[in-house]
């Protein structure tokens, strides 16, 4: 298993990440930290293999975290999943050793193609402590482009928005049997809206969808967080 630390100040978000590497095969989540500090104590008493981590930390930029990483000699790879957009900060954390960046915000599908394209990276490259020896050029290209690769992975439905699909995740994850109702009233949405999303959840099979019946008409759907299946 890939060992992860989600690193996030915003609790909605950090859950969401928690809920998407879960959902990921060969992933688990160690530790979440919503602060810079936070992240290196955990690293420092918890195996971890890869970062998931927020440039913008309450206490210090996460480039400053990787800085730090580095000279405390922590060697856990890094995926920035991050808002930010100014390319000096995507030059300063390739050089760094960021492997991979994911704007926010992002449907799941995109989040696990990036984890699928580093878990294939790490299966080219083998564990520091007992790495191959590349054959070659090619076997090298390989590893590489496993990080680079892009899938045709279909974003969220038009008119759907990844921050809201987000909040919804993080909400429906506490496995607690949730109504389209609930949903509106927790995310600050129409209960149409709610439906929609519920609906593509459903579709996906992400969620069970079944009616509840109490008094008269129609009965009321209510969805409950289906337990993702490892292998």
């Amino acid at each position: 298993m890939i060992r992860t630390l989600v690193v996030e100040d915003d609790p909605v978000l950090a859950e969401a990440h928690v809920v998407f590497t879960g959902r990921v095969p060969g992933f688990e989540v160690v530790g979440v930290a919503g602060r810079g500090a936070e992240a290196l104590r955990l690293l420092s008493t918890r195996g971890v293999d890869l970062v998931l981590l927020d440039l913008y930390l309450p206490d210090l930029h996460g480039l400053d975290l990787c800085r730090t990483m580095r000279a405390q000699g922590h060697e856990a790879d890094v995926i920035a999943v991050t808002s930010a957009r100014d390319l000096r900060l995507v030059r300063s954390a390739v050089s760094l050793g960021v492997v991979q960046y994911l704007l926010k915000p992002f449907s799941f599908a995109a989040f696990r193609e990036r984890l699928d394209g580093y878990a294939e990276y790490r299966r080219r490259i083998g564990d520091a402590a007992d790495a191959p020896t590349a054959t070659g050029q090619e076997e090298v290209d390989q590893a590489f482009a496993a990080l680079r690769h892009t899938s045709d992975a279909s974003p969220l439905p038009k008119g759907l928005a990844p921050a809201t699909f987000e909040a919804i995740v993080a909400r429906l994850s506490t496995g607690v049997e949730t109504s389209s109702a609930d949903i509106a009233d927790a995310v600050g949405i129409s209960r149409p809206t709610a439906r929609r999303y519920l609906d593509h959840l459903s579709s996906r099979r992400l969620v069970s969808r079944e009616p509840r019946y109490g008094g008269t008409g129609r009965p009321e759907y209510v969805y409950v967080w289906l337990t993702p299946q490892t292998g």
